[in-house]
C-alpha cells in the first residue's frame, strides 16, 4: 500500500480525476502518514517543489477522516501577496471536498470580515499580525471564531524564525491554543533552512507530540546554471540585462528600494519594457507591476526582496541578481524563481557593481557549491514581545490579572527562560512609565499606554517592528507609493523629481502636516531615498570571501570580466592567507586587522581590544580598524592579551540611540534594552574562531 492511501477516499478521488495528477511527487507522500498522525513537522523542498501541497493535502485529509468542524486549519505567511496568491489554489482544493477556504488581511474588507465571523471556513490564510487583530479586537469574538483550530501550517517559515516576528507567531499560536484547549498541531514549510531539527523544535514550542523534518530526495536537487560577472556600475548593470536574454522574461533582485528605482529608470531609457516592485509602492502599484509581468514576455520586472518568496509572477526565463544578498538561503529563494519548465535548469546570473560585491557573490557561490545552508537563529532574549504580549493580553481579555497573565505565554520557549524576577521589573517599569495601570490586581492601559498603543492605536501593538514616518505620494487620486522625507531635502532653487515605480515625478505640492506629496510626470531625473539598515555578513560567507582571496583557482561559473577583476583584488591582497588572520597598515597610515570573520565576531572583539587600547575600534564585516595613534607594537601587545582572554560573556557597547529603532523599547528599562541589543549584536563563537587562527603582523600597506 502506497502512502497515498492513507488519503481520505474522497481526496484521492479528486487529486486523480478533478486535478488530473496521476501520482504525488515522493516527498509529498513522506510527508502524508507524519501528518496525519498530528506530527509536528518541518517540511523542506526546492521553490515550486510541491511543499503547499505536501502539507495541505493531508491536513485536509484529517479534516474529512475526522470530521473537524468550524474553522480548524489555520494557513500563515509573511507577507499578505503570498497569501493573495495562495488563495484561489486552496480554496479550489477545499472545495473539492466540499470545505472552504477564507482570506483575511489588512486589504479585506470590514464586510468580509463580518462574513467570515458569521460563517467561519475550515481554512484561514491570514498573518500573525491579522491573528493578533482577531484577539485582541471588540469587533472580533475569537474565543468563539478560534475553539475549533487544529492545526497551523507557516508558509516560508525561515522568514519568522529568524526575528522578532517568530517569537510574535509562537506568542500568538500559545494563545490560540489556550482559546483551542487542545494541542495544535504545527507545520512549516521552508525551501532553504540549514538547521531543520531545532526549527521544529522551535515551531513545536509547548506542544509534547512528536516531531520530526522531512527533505526532499537527493534525485530532486535539480542542476543550475550560476554565473559571476563584474559590471563595475548599476549602469553597466542596466546595459548587460537589456542585452542578456532578449526576447525572454528576467526578474532582477537589487537588495535596495533606491537601487531598483535607479535601475528600473536606466533600464526604461535603454528601451527595455521595465516593472519595479518593492514594499514602499502602494499595494495597487505592486500589484499592476506584477500582473502586467505575468502576462507579458521579453520584459524585465526589478524587485527587492517582496519577490524572494514564493509568489507567482507566471514561468520566469532568467533570474539576475545585481550584487550580491547577504545569505545563501536568500539565494536560494531567488534562484528558485525559475526552472519550473521541463528542460529549463534554476540559473541566475551575479552583476556585481563594485569589488566588494563581487568577493561577496564569489564567497556566496562557492558556499552554495559545498551545500552550506545558513542555520536560522532565533534572536535571544525577547524581552520587548513580553511586554507586547502582556499589552495585547489586556486588550483580549479587557483587563489581565497582574499574577495571572504569564500563564497565556509562560509555555512560550522565547519567553520560558526569562527569569521571574525579570519578567517582574518590567511589569514594574510599564508601570512607573503609565504605559500599565493597575487596580485590584488588574492590569490596563496607562495614560502614556493608551496614548500609544490603546483602542484608537491598536494597529501599532500588533506589529512588532518600527516603521519609519513617510510621505505618502499621490498622482491626482491614485496612490504611487511612499517615500522617506529626506528624499526633499535638496538645494532650494532646484525642482524636486522623485522616482517611484521605475518613473519620474515632479513634485508640485507638499503638505507637510498630512505628510502627504502631489506629483505630476516629468522627464528629468529623479531620486527616492529611504531608511534602511544595511545586513551584516556571517562568519562563515567572510571565511569564504577570504578563501576566494586566498587561493589561485578560477571557478567556470565566473566570466572572463570577473576572473580579470579578481585577479587583480588577489594582488592586491596578497598577503591573505587562508589559515591566519593579517594586521596591515592602510595608506593613511592606521593599522587593520583582517579576520574575515563577520560583523557581530568583529563587534566582540572590538570591544576587548577597545579596553585593552583604551581606544575606539572601527568594525566592519571583513576587519576592525585602528586609531592612527596606535602603533604596530600598541597592537601586538593588546592581541596577545586578548588571545587569552575569555570572551564567552563579552557583549559590545550599544549606543542608546539604537533603543530608538526597537519596537515597544519604552517597555523596558533603558539599561535592560541595552543589554537584550548587546547580546544580539554579539558571535562569541566566531570571535573563538578567530582567536584560534595565527595572528600575522605586515609592515606592506594597501593602497
Amino acid at each position: 500500500m502506497s502512502h497515498f492511501d492513507l488519503l481520505h477516499p474522497a481526496l484521492q478521488h479528486h487529486i486523480v480525476n478533478s486535478l488530473g495528477w496521476r501520482d504525488l511527487r515522493p516527498f509529498q507522500e513522506a510527508v502524508i502518514p507524519r501528518i496525519i498522525a498530528g506530527e509536528h513537522l518541518i517540511v523542506l523542498a526546492p521553490t515550486a517543489g510541491g511543499k503547499t501541497e505536501a502539507a495541505f493535502l493531508p491536513v485536509l485529509s484529517r479534516m474529512l477522516s475526522e470530521d473537524w468542524k468550524g474553522l480548524s486549519l489555520l494557513y500563515l505567511c509573511p507577507i499578505k501577496a503570498l497569501l493573495n496568491n495562495l488563495e484561489s489554489r486552496l480554496h479550489r482544493y477545499c472545495g473539492l471536498v466540499g470545505r472552504n477556504a477564507a482570506l483575511w488581511h489588512g486589504d479585506v474588507g470590514t464586510a468580509d470580515r463580518k462574513r467570515i465571523q458569521r460563517d467561519p471556513p475550515d481554512c484561514l490564510l491570514t498573518t500573525p499580525e491579522s491573528l493578533e487583530v482577531m484577539l485582541v479586537s471588540p469587533n472580533v469574538d475569537s474565543r468563539s471564531l478560534l475553539q475549533n483550530v487544529r492545526a497551523v501550517i507557516v508558509d516560508e517559515i525561515h522568514a519568522f524564525a529568524g526575528d522578532d516576528r517568530g517569537w510574535h507567531l509562537l506568542s500568538i499560536l500559545e494563545r490560540v491554543t489556550r482559546l483551542a484547549g487542545r494541542e495544535i498541531q504545527r507545520v512549516g514549510l521552508s525551501a532553504t533552512v540549514g538547521n531543520p531539527e531545532l526549527l521544529v523544535d522551535w515551531l513545536a514550542g509547548s506542544c509534547s507530540g512528536p516531531r520530526g523534518s522531512v527533505l526532499p530526495p537527493e534525485e530532486q536537487v535539480r542542476p543550475a546554471d550560476v554565473k559571476v560577472d563584474y559590471v563595475g556600475s548599476l549602469q553597466n548593470a542596466a546595459v548587460v540585462i537589456s542585452r542578456v536574454g532578449r526576447g525572454e522574461k528576467r526578474l532582477v533582485f537589487v537588495d535596495s528600494r533606491s537601487g531598483s528605482e535607479r535601475l528600473g529608470a536606466e533600464l526604461r531609457q535603454l528601451g527595455v519594457t521595465t516593472f519595479v516592485t518593492h514594499s514602499s509602492l502602494s499595494v495597487d502599484q505592486q500589484r499592476q507591476a506584477e500582473a502586467a509581468f505575468a502576462s507579458r514576455s521579453d520584459c524585465v520586472i526589478v524587485a527587492t526582496s517582496v519577490l524572494e518568496l514564493g509568489i507567482d509572477v507566471g514561468d520566469l526565463d532568467r533570474v539576475i541578481q545585481v550584487d550580491s544578498p547577504s545569505t545563501v538561503s536568500s539565494f536560494l529563494q531567488r534562484m528558485g524563481r525559475t526552472g519550473r519548465r521541463p528542460g529549463c535548469p534554476r540559473n541566475c546570473l551575479f552583476l556585481a557593481t563594485k569589488d566588494e560585491s563581487l568577493m561577496q557573490a564569489m564567497g556566496l557561490v562557492a558556499l552554495w557549491e559545498r551545500g552550506y545552508v545558513e542555520p536560522v537563529i532565533p534572536p535571544p532574549s525577547p524581552l520587548h514581545i513580553l511586554a507586547q504580549q502582556l499589552m495585547a493580553l489586556a486588550l483580549q481579555e479587557r483587563g489581565i490579572g497582574r499574577r495571572t497573565w504569564y500563564d497565556w505565554v509562560s509555555r512560550m520557549p522565547g519567553f520560558s527562560s526569562i527569569p521571574a524576577a525579570t519578567r517582574e521589573q518590567i511589569v514594574e517599569w510599564m508601570l512607573t512609565q503609565e504605559i500599565l495601570w493597575e487596580e485590584e490586581g488588574i492590569l490596563w492601559f496607562g495614560k502614556s499606554g493608551e496614548e500609544e498603543f490603546g483602542r484608537k492605536n491598536f494597529l501599532e501593538l500588533v506589529s512588532v517592528f518600527v516603521s519609519p514616518p513617510l510621505f505618502s505620494v499621490f498622482h491626482g487620486r491614485q496612490e504611487l507609493g511612499f517615500v522617506d522625507e529626506m528624499t526633499f531635502f535638496g538645494k532650494q532653487n532646484e525642482p524636486r523629481v522623485l522616482l517611484l515605480g521605475g518613473r519620474a515625478w515632479r513634485v508640485n505640492h507638499l503638505d507637510w502636516q498630512r505628510r502627504v506629496a502631489y506629483v505630476e510626470p516629468a522627464d528629468s531625473v529623479g531620486r527616492s531615498r529611504w531608511q534602511g539598515q544595511g545586513q551584516g555578513l556571517h562568519y562563515d560567507l567572510c571565511q569564504s570571501i577570504k578563501l576566494v582571496l586566498a587561493t589561485e583557482e578560477m571557478s567556470e561559473r565566473w566570466s572572463q570580466r570577473a576572473r580579470d577583476r579578481i585577479h587583480v583584488l588577489r594582488e592586491e591582497h596578497d598577503w591573505v592567507e587562508s589559515a591566519n588572520t593579517v594586521v596591515v597598515r592602510v595608506s593613511d597610515g592606521r593599522l587593520r586587522w583582517w579576520t574575515f570573520a563577520g560583523q557581530r565576531a568583529n563587534h566582540v572583539l572590538a570591544q576587548v581590544l577597545s579596553g585593552l587600547m583604551t581606544s575606539t575600534v572601527k568594525v566592519g564585516n571583513l576587519a576592525l580598524d585602528f586609531e592612527s595613534r596606535l602603533t604596530l607594537d600598541d597592537i601586538e601587545a593588546a592581541m596577545a592579551v586578548l588571545r587569552r582572554s575569555e570572551v564567552d560573556g563579552v557583549r559590545p557597547v550599544v549606543d542608546e540611540s539604537v533603543v530608538d529603532g526597537l519596537k515597544f523599547s519604552a517597555c523596558l528599562p533603558t539599561e535592560m534594552a541595552l543589554e537584550m541589543l548587546a547580546e544580539r549584536l554579539a558571535d562569541t563563537s566566531g570571535a573563538k574562531q578567530v582567536l584560534n587562527q595565527t595572528v600575522r603582523f605586515t609592515a606592506s600597506a594597501e593602497e
